[in-house]
């Protein structure tokens, strides 16, 4: 079973840049995220997956952005469902298409906003620039 899918990286700042307009960007300790939706993926499980985001002890000591009030930066992601198992050229068929995506991650920000965070955003569908400073480094996948 294939599940919404998130990269998280403890940052110590990250931006997000779209044709040379700065659109996202936090500054200090916090997560960017990368996250990926498939078909069978809800409302639900992008709640989950909020919850899971704001609770997740990977900053320092031990800490969440809920105990430090760190900020995160989320970014949609359809890559992350590339299947290079064959051939040289990835396929994309498990990522969902735009209309079914882009108010599945809207949702997991809508969530993380009404959960108290602080979230900057990507922008969906766009040619996205992103820089950060992994601090670690520090990487966790999430498939919820």
């Amino acid at each position: 079973m294939v599940h919404m899918r998130a990269v998280v990286q403890r940052v110590d700042g990250a931006a997000v840049v779209v044709d040379g307009e700065t659109v996202g960007e936090i500054i200090g300790q916090g997560l960017c995220v990368l996250v990926g939706v498939t078909h069978e993926d809800t409302v639900e499980k992008a709640a989950q997956l909020a919850r899971k985001l704001w609770s997740l002890r990977v900053l320092d000591d031990e800490k969440s952005c809920s105990d430090v009030g760190a900020p995160l930066l989320v970014i949609s992601q359809f890559t992350l469902y590339g299947d290079a198992r064959k051939g040289r050229r990835p396929t994309w068929h498990a990522a969902a298409p735009g209309p079914v995506a882009e108010p599945l991650v809207d949702e997991v920000v809508a969530q993380l906003r009404e959960l108290g965070a602080r979230v900057e955003t990507g922008r969906f569908g766009a040619d996205m620039k992103v820089s950060l400073t992994n601090n670690g480094p520090f990487t966790v996948l999430l498939d919820i």
